[in-house]
């Protein structure tokens, strides 16, 4: 793997564990779900803290053998449920790989069902007051919607976490889910300048329109005018101030 991929995925699984909020003073076990070559779990071992890795390709489960990671492996199909007993989890992580379960590889495949039998299974399996951080690419809205509808259908609350909402490049999604007692969905990262509640999808009671696929901004909305403004400035050209009435739309008559 490129030197860049390893660096995104060390990020994001650094990310993901500070999404956790574990305890300070103790070790904790926690589920990686598509754990691949075993990348994330080198950082959660880093941590000091145990881990096992499940991943439905035997070649990456092969490959992180052959790096002798410190977690325990097992080659499963995270669509046919979390195999592990009751509350056994102190928190669950997982790198790109839930949207996988939106796909229907085969006919049998139904991916509510399949993401239905994940999130309940992986409920069980989480320790009360623990979380799941589960950072996702998904291909639309529509997927997300799915993918969190079924997360709550389990039992789950929490919410989407969007770091850097307003970067094409940086930007990621992180579904923090809540077992048991809900918490306070922690904020995205560079969205201080932002409107906080645009990024914050809380989805307790309100359903929230996500950008367009590629996560830029709908073209000529304020976002994308400002943005555009932003690249412009940069690039030193000259651009008129930004005031409340940008990207307003214009009455049809004066």
């Amino acid at each position: 793997r490129s030197s860049r991929v390893v660096e995104i995925q060390s990020q994001m699984s650094e990310r993901a564990v500070e999404l956790l909020g574990l305890p300070e003073d103790r070790p904790c076990l926690l589920l990686d779900v598509g754990c691949g070559s075993g990348l994330s779990g080198d950082y959660i071992s880093e941590e000091g803290h145990y881990w096992i890795g499940m991943d439905i390709s035997p070649a990456m489960l092969d490959v992180a053998v052959e790096r002798e990671v410190e977690g325990d492996l097992l080659l499963a199909d995270i669509g046919h449920g979390i195999p592990f007993r009751p509350g056994m989890f102190d928190g669950c992580i997982s790198i790109s790989a839930v949207q996988w379960l939106c796909n229907a590889d085969k006919k049998s495949h139904s991916p509510p069902k399949r993401l239905y039998r994940f999130f309940s299974t992986l409920y069980t399996a989480l320790a009360r007051g623990s979380r799941a951080v589960l950072q996702l690419y998904p291909e639309n809205s529509e997927q997300l919607e799915l993918i969190t509808a079924q997360a709550m259908r389990a039992g789950f609350t929490g919410g989407m976490v969007v770091d850097y909402p307003n970067s094409a490049k940086a930007k990621k999604f992180f579904l923090c889910l809540f077992v048991g007692a809900s918490g306070t969905l922690p904020k995205g990262l560079g969205t201080e300048c932002a409107d906080e509640e645009l990024h914050q999808a809380k989805f307790t009671n309100e359903r929230t329109r996500f950008k367009n696929i590629k996560g830029k901004s709908v073209k000529k909305s304020r976002d994308w005018i400002l943005e555009k403004k932003e690249r412009r400035r940069r690039q030193g050209k000259e651009v008129r101030a930004d005031t409340k009435y940008t990207g307003r739309k214009r009455r049809p008559r004066f």
